[in-house]
């Protein structure tokens, strides 16, 4: 005795103006009489205030009350009978109606450290009171609605950038602020989600021997808790555009591929957003570095240099 959900579309992805259809598969031993087959949509905003990004009075909050996005239930049938063998039921809900006064906004699928935006669609066959409900669960993803979307390709916004000794706010080697060293070149601060972080980065000197050059894309959560606000930055994808001294004066691409679970267009919602951004991260030669090979790779360190620059996010059609 089995009952399961099988959606119309095999990656499991909606907007919220199309329909969500699918079927309901049971597999049953024998024909079972039920009271009626409900069907129940579920999104909402979780949200979660962890020890490490919060102080002592935030960690106490833990989890806090859910931001309702969509509640929504239908009866696929009345009382009735389910042979045996396998029965498909057909369903089709419409997720945002225009008639109806939709609770929030619909953000799109994202599972974050301490922001979760999650859909669910629930099937209950329900058999009275001395019979145990037959249930199953499955999560979709909703991404946002074409009209909401640009019309045109997002054209990708550069900035220039340019790391030396005088721009990095942490100590450095002696032999590094004594030296020197130059890296320039522009990255992308606004980019499709379909498309990848372009840019371009030059060496054009450096006293000491360079180990590496890697890309790495943070995501910047932060919640609102009573009037304080709670922030954690996760390293979500690191990329290597450089291996060793690289010659100076010559021109590196820089092209990365956003990770699609853990990337989402970038919110600022009332009391909670979700943003991102992109270090350019330089590791010099040294024998420190060699010694503290796995230390965080967020933190700053002596054998290092880094820019930081926002990247933006946006769903194109």
């Amino acid at each position: 005795m089995s009952i399961e959900i099988k959606l119309s579309r095999f990656n499991r992805t909606y907007r919220p103006d199309e329909p969500l259809e699918g079927k309901i598969i049971t597999k049953l031993n024998s024909a079972i009489s039920h009271q009626f087959i409900r069907l129940t949509v579920n999104g909402a905003v979780n949200l979660q205030v962890r020890g490490g990004s919060a102080g002592v009075i935030e960690s106490l909050y833990g989890v806090i009350k859910p931001i309702p996005i969509v509640k929504k239930a239908v009866d696929i049938r009345s009382s009735g009978k389910i042979g045996s063998g396998t029965t498909e039921i057909p369903f089709s809900v419409i997720l945002k109606d225009p008639k109806e006064e939709n609770l929030e906004k619909f953000y799109e699928t994202f599972h974050g450290g301490n922001v979760s935006i999650q859909y669910l669609i629930t099937v209950d066959v329900v058999r009275g009171y001395l019979h145990k409900p037959l249930s199953t669960t499955m999560e979709f993803i909703v991404e946002s609605e074409k009209d909401n979307l640009p019309q045109k390709p997002v054209s990708p916004e550069m900035v220039i950038f340019y790391i030396t000794q005088d721009t990095q706010r942490h100590t450095l080697l002696s032999e590094l602020k004594s030296g020197g060293f130059r890296v320039t070149g522009k990255v992308c601060t606004q980019c499709s989600l379909l498309d990848p972080i372009g840019g371009e980065l030059t060496v054009e000197a450096s006293a000491v021997p360079i180990q590496s050059i890697d890309i790495h894309l943070i995501r910047v959560e932060s919640i609102l808790i009573g009037e304080k606000i709670a922030t954690e930055s996760t390293l979500i994808q690191t990329t290597q555009i450089a291996d060793g001294d690289v010659c100076h004066g010559m021109t590196l691409p820089i092209y990365i591929i956003l990770p699609r679970l853990l990337t989402c267009p970038t919110i600022f919602a009332g009391p909670f957003s979700v943003e991102f951004k992109v270090s350019i991260v330089i590791t010099f030669s040294s024998v420190l570095s060699k010694k503290h090979s796995k230390a965080d790779p967020k933190a700053t360190k002596p054998w290092m240099a880094m820019e930081s620059v926002p990247l933006e996010l946006v769903r194109t059609i």
